[in-house]
């Protein structure tokens, strides 16, 4: 086994990743910050783009940076690169404070309201949320329910409720077969 060490050598240009995410920093605290900003955002995002093209249903915003934003749309048509424009477009005032992303659902789609998690029951989800519930902060397993306030999801043996309310990212897992 070749071992080679370079202690005095410097890499400038990867340093910046080294240190992790700058706006994740300071720990929990953080975190809570990012996801209510993260929900702010939604609400907001969701009332612009609905007002104006009241067919795309906004699933999700997520903050990938603290300068970086990420839209995730649904229509009942589907998502192309024009609807993607359009959404855009209609976002064109938050490109001053933040780099915009236009996505589709995709494979792993966000859930994160009472009729997404609806429409996943008998489907395998990874979710995560910002407060404990029964002990954990993360579940991946089945939704067996979609109640009012809480989505029911079954791991290994047990079964959750979790509220959703407490729900920071919630997303279907694309299972292998």
């Amino acid at each position: 086994m070749l071992v080679l060490s370079c202690p005095n050598t410097t890499f400038p240009q990867l340093e910046k990743w080294a240190r992790g995410a700058h706006f994740l920093r300071t720990g929990a605290e953080t975190m809570t910050q990012v996801h209510e900003r993260e929900r702010q955002l939604h609400r907001e995002v969701a009332e612009t783009v609905q007002g104006r093209l009241p067919d795309v249903d906004v699933l999700a915003v997520e903050l990938m940076g603290p300068e970086r934003l990420c839209v995730y749309i649904d229509h009942p048509q589907g998502v192309d690169h024009a609807l993607c424009e359009s959404v855009t477009n209609t976002l064109r005032s938050y490109l001053d404070r933040y780099s915009l992303e236009v996505s589709s659902p995709g494979f792993e789609r966000p859930l994160r309201t009472r009729d997404h998690f609806a429409g996943a029951v008998g489907r395998t989800v990874s979710v995560r949320t910002d407060v404990e519930v029964s002990g954990r902060k993360r579940f991946r397993g089945e939704i067996v329910e979609a109640g009012e306030e809480q989505a029911t999801i079954e791991v290994g043996d047990e079964r959750f409720g979790v509220p959703y309310d407490a729900i920071v990212r919630g997303n279907l897992i694309e299972e292998r077969r």
